[in-house]
């Protein structure tokens, strides 16, 4: 169980994001969806400095700044899930891959042949920090916006803010 929690209400049309932390790290930041004019929780005394180092990053970063540092994060996931969450950290903001390039990408890591894009597509899938590991960048193959957990209008919204800041001079 993670012992500290907080919710960070981040602008329309993206809802709310709820941090998770062992006391050190990022553990989880997911979107959630709150009820229409749910309170927000602000920062609260006792909880762990990483939750103000990612509100930093968030404010940074749905003002259309690229944030330029990186919380701690702590993955609880398969080895798999983790390559796999590396590979995402290496998109770079605005930007965007298919799971078939991770796949090539992870292949090659491993000395192998190839490597599956569903097998791969399901690891993005379970990434467990949203945003900061940018499983939003990840389209399909002919650029369709599939395969996003929090909700395709999200990651339609999240790449525009970014297509959107990357044209500001």
């Amino acid at each position: 169980m993670t012992p500290y929690t907080s919710i960070y209400l981040c602008p329309p049309p993206f809802g709310a994001l709820r941090m998770e932390s062992d006391g050190e790290s990022l553990t989880a930041l997911r979107f959630i969806d709150l009820p229409p004019n749910a309170p927000g929780k602000a920062g609260n005394a006792g909880e762990p400095p990483v939750f103000a180092e990612t509100k930093r990053w968030l404010d940074l970063y749905f003002s259309g700044k690229i944030p330029g540092f990186t919380p701690p994060i702590a993955l609880d996931t398969t080895p798999f899930c983790r390559e796999v969450c590396a590979l995402l950290s290496e998109i770079p903001y605005g930007q965007t891959t298919t799971y078939g390039v991770l796949a090539k990408k992870l292949a090659a890591s491993r000395g192998i042949a190839r490597m599956s894009a569903q097998a791969v597509g399901g690891a993005v899938g379970r990434n467990p920090i949203a945003l900061i590991l940018p499983c939003h960048r990840v389209i399909g193959a002919k650029g369709a916006l599939v395969g996003y957990a929090a909700g395709i209008f999200r990651k339609e919204a999240l790449l525009k803010l970014e297509k959107e800041a990357n044209k500001t001079p």
